[in-house]
């Protein structure tokens, strides 16, 4: 038998747009640490390339993920290490990518699935969608984000009834909750979330990157800190050249042509 791990987490890039794709059909898309570590590397090229302005998360075929590979994570036989805290962590809790991320779900979404899904920006999901923060059915608890971005996204009434309850529930719901932003038919989930990034490369990317970080400051450091961090963000966008082209495609009333820059 190979020693290879199974499933793989591959990037392609277009134009400015990076697609990562988890591809590990056999087992549901469920996770090794080596695929993980392979998302967390393509999350980190995707932050650190000016030339790459948004990325989609997605999985092949008809499931999202059934989650952990568990015994590769836990147990005599893991395979799991610690991870660089220099690179960024697909679950948001270390460094942040700070590129917009669109997620396409479908089919089987579950625990690291879901967490992964909020790390994201704006998500996709195809209306086999079907979710469940199951961790405390096997013992232990979410690990990897949900015990507050449920809190950020959905309020503390329905985060404890989906979290206390490990509930399976549809896209509609996940949609009435926020976790989700479009409900499509299957099958059209990832290329409406492909369709998305184009619509957001339209845009200047700095100023795009700048209302994620100032977002992020307010979820991070509250009100104060947000306010604080106006004069930054307004330095970086108004002496950059794109808010010059900005300025000249309105007078000219065509579309914009941003370089990042």
């Amino acid at each position: 038998m190979s020693d290879q791990p199974a499933g793989e987490v591959t990037m392609e890039i277009d134009g400015h747009i990076a697609v990562i794709t988890v591809r590990n059909e056999a087992k549901k898309n469920s996770y090794n640490p080596e695929m993980v570590e392979q998302l967390v590397d393509h999350l980190t090229r995707v932050d650190d390339d000016p030339e790459i302005w948004a990325a989609v998360f997605c999985s092949a075929g008809e499931h999202t993920t059934a989650g952990l590979d568990m015994p590769k994570f836990f147990g005599p036989k893991a395979t799991a290490k610690p991870r660089d805290p220099n690179k960024v962590d697909p679950f948001g809790l270390g460094r942040r990518c700070m590129k917009p991320v669109v997620a396409a779900v479908q089919g089987i979404t579950f625990t690291v699935g879901i967490e992964f899904m909020l790390a994201c920006d704006i998500v996709v999901a195809a209306d086999t969608a079907v979710f469940q923060q199951l961790e405390s059915k096997r013992g232990i608890a979410p690990l990897g984000g949900a015990h507050f971005r449920y809190l950020t996204r959905t309020g503390w009434g329905n985060a404890m009834y989906h979290l206390f309850l490990c509930d399976k529930f549809d896209a509609q719901r996940a949609l009435q909750l926020g976790f989700v932003q479009e409900v499509v038919p299957a099958g059209q989930q990832i290329d409406r979330a492909i369709e998305l990034a184009k619509e957001i490369c339209k845009n200047a990317p700095l100023g795009i990157q700048a209302t994620k970080e100032a977002a992020l400051t307010y979820i991070e450091h509250g009100e104060r800190a947000a306010v604080d961090a106006i004069g930054q963000i307004r330095d970086k966008v108004m002496s950059s050249e794109d808010m010059k082209e900005g300025i000249q495609s309105f007078v000219e009333r065509r579309e914009a042509n941003f370089q990042g820059r």
